[in-house]
């Protein structure tokens, strides 16, 4: 499970700099606020989606390799879904931090939201990955191959 959990870590890792590097790119150049209203959630949308395919081929092709679905499609599904509810862990924590106590700097926002809610969100999509996403039976028992059974006094 430590094995599991850096690897995790490490795919995050790089989940989190596509999705800021995306975000931040299409806002500097297709998505500025003068192209249309809305442009930075949907910079935002955009480089989220991104960044958790991204995440889901890392777990699935690393991370989590030998626990994979056959289907992958309805694996990527559940992943995004698991994603997503990582991601309102920590628009929640934001929300507590910033509405219900009131502590409104950006400093507080950026511990509450990237700091607090990025861990417990991160914690939440490891264990529901691990245990619900990619919960397939390992490669190796699930390609054990089968020795045919002969009966008792069976000449064959």
């Amino acid at each position: 499970m430590t094995s599991d959990l850096a690897r995790f870590a490490v795919v995050g890792g790089v989940g989190f700099i596509i999705d800021a590097g995306v975000f931040n790119l299409l806002r500097v150049t297709v998505l500025t606020d003068g192209r249309m209203v809305g442009a930075a959630l949907v910079a935002k949308a955009i480089s989220v989606s991104i960044a958790i395919l991204a995440n889901w081929a890392g777990n699935r092709w690393w991370t989590f390799r030998d626990r994979r679905h056959d289907r992958a499609f309805a694996e990527a599904v559940s992943f995004f879904g698991v994603s997503l509810a990582g991601s309102a862990i920590a628009l929640v924590c934001l929300g507590i931090s910033h509405y219900a106590l009131g502590f409104t700097s950006p400093l507080a926002d950026n511990i509450s939201a990237n700091v607090i809610g990025l861990l417990l969100g991160s914690m939440f999509r490891f264990i529901a990955s691990r245990s619900w996403v990619f919960r397939a039976a390992p490669i190796a028992v699930r390609e054990r191959p089968r020795v045919p059974v002969r009966a008792v006094g069976s000449l064959k």
